[in-house]
């Protein structure tokens, strides 16, 4: 009789399994290769006990919106887990740089310089007695200009791309967007080929951006299309999320 745990296992797997195919077709469609295409799990809600289940499988990027519950996250895991990879993508309060800076690997969603010059100041030169990396960050737009979303405008974009890139404690990686919802291919593929001439844009003007982390579950095909180099899916990995917020 399988346990519980082999249950769990069994279902990250084939969960694993078929978001890599989508991914790995969605390459194929665009002419790129899907090794060029990360997969972030994101696992916001989800215990660590659902994270080690997908680490199990193979998997090795994490996404979590909420400080607490992710900090919490990564300190349970590391010490077994020591090559996992943490990503921060939600909104992110002046109050909480700290833990972020001191946690986590990357952070997806800056969109003003005073968060992005926090997170560089706080950033600690050596974790558990090793020297530790910048942290790798992306910037937030609001490509769809939906007024309650995160997101720096794009007009505003190149001000702030130069400025971030020059903080030192920071790696400014590229750019990232959730865009409003669309219920065709061809209106999902739109915005997201939008924040790709943005990067491109910049890397004209001299930044060496090489990330477009843009495509969640319900649209990742597009945005492989458009050329994502990570992308976030949480429901397809792990089922659908408890709508709490543990540290909002």
């Amino acid at each position: 009789m399988n346990s519980p745990s082999d249950d769990i296992d069994a279902t990250s797997a084939t969960r694993l399994r078929q978001v890599r195919e989508r991914i790995a077709q969605a390459a194929r469609a665009a002419g790129r290769d899907a090794s060029a295409v990360s997969l972030l799990a994101v696992s916001k809600t989800f215990d660590a006990d659902a994270v080690a289940a997908m680490a199990r499988c193979g998997q090795r990027e994490f996404g979590e919106n909420y400080v607490q519950e992710g900090v919490a996250k990564v300190d349970a895991l590391r010490s077994r887990w020591p090559d996992l990879c943490w990503h921060f993508i939600g909104p992110l309060q002046s109050n909480k740089t700290r833990d972020v800076a001191r946690c986590f690997d990357w952070v997806h969603g800056i969109d003003r310089l005073s968060v992005a010059r926090r997170l560089a100041a706080q950033r600690p030169g050596e974790r558990d007695g090793k020297a530790l990396a910048p942290l790798q960050v992306c910037l937030q737009v609001n490509i769809s200009d939906e007024p309650s979303k995160s997101g720096v405008a794009a007009r505003d974009l190149p001000e702030l791309a130069h400025e971030v890139a020059g903080l030192q404690g920071l790696r400014l990686r590229g750019l990232m967007c959730i865009p409003a919802p669309a219920h065709t291919l061809q209106a999902q593929r739109e915005p997201f080929a939008r924040l790709r001439e943005l990067q491109q844009a910049l890397v004209a003007q001299g930044l060496p951006l090489d990330t477009l982390s843009m495509g969640m579950s319900a649209d990742l095909e597009a945005a492989v299309l458009e050329g994502a180099t990570i992308v976030r899916v949480g429901s397809a990995l792990f089922g659908e999320r408890s709508r709490r917020r543990p540290d909002a």
